[in-house]
């Protein structure tokens, strides 16, 4: 494997010529993540948008919309078309909020799960492999510096959905 500092650009300053090549794996890292994902997704007609929502529909069993919309940074519109699809296939149930009929709360289905859980899969494995390779501290390094690339406003919320995203998970059995 190529040393990335050999490759160095001698025409920028180490520090910003450091920066652009973490960006540029960032970029790469990314294409291959959800590029598994993106294969199988195909097959059922669905794309990035459908796995997002079903990610985190499965990772927080009775989710608002509200929440969902919050979460993803997209329109109502864009969120409507692609849950329809998820409700429409039996990927996705709505259900009404116990004290606000209103509200729309979003669950997985058993079909949904296993989609969901099926696509995880394949992303777990990627990341297990990537820090088995870098060592035993990996895993807090990495936490740490995705955390650190959050806007700073949103760190302490999207910290505390995923400590509760982690509970409200059903066993797997």
């Amino acid at each position: 494997m190529a040393d990335i500092k050999s490759l160095a650009n001698p025409h920028l300053p180490s520090e910003e010529e450091e920066v652009r090549q973490g960006i540029e794996l960032l970029f790469f890292a990314y294409r291959d993540f959800v590029g598994d994902p993106d294969r199988i997704l195909a097959d059922y007609g669905f794309g990035r948008a459908h796995h997002r929502v079903l990610h985190f529909v499965d990772r927080r069993p009775g989710l608002t919309i509200a929440e969902l919309l919050d979460i993803l940074k997209i329109t109502k519109q864009s969120l409507g078309r692609v849950l329809k699809q998820l409700i429409d296939q039996g990927y996705v149930v709505q259900k009404e909020g116990a004290n606000d009929r209103r509200q729309r709360l979003l669950y997985v289905t058993p079909k949904g799960e296993a989609l969901a859980m099926k696509l995880a899969g394949l992303q777990t494995g990627r990341i297990a492999r990537a820090l088995a390779e870098l060592g035993p501290s990996a895993h807090d390094a990495a936490c740490r510096f995705l955390t650190a690339m959050i806007n700073p406003e949103q760190r302490d919320a999207v910290l505390r959905f995923i400590a509760r995203a982690d509970r409200a998970r059903r066993p797997r059995g």
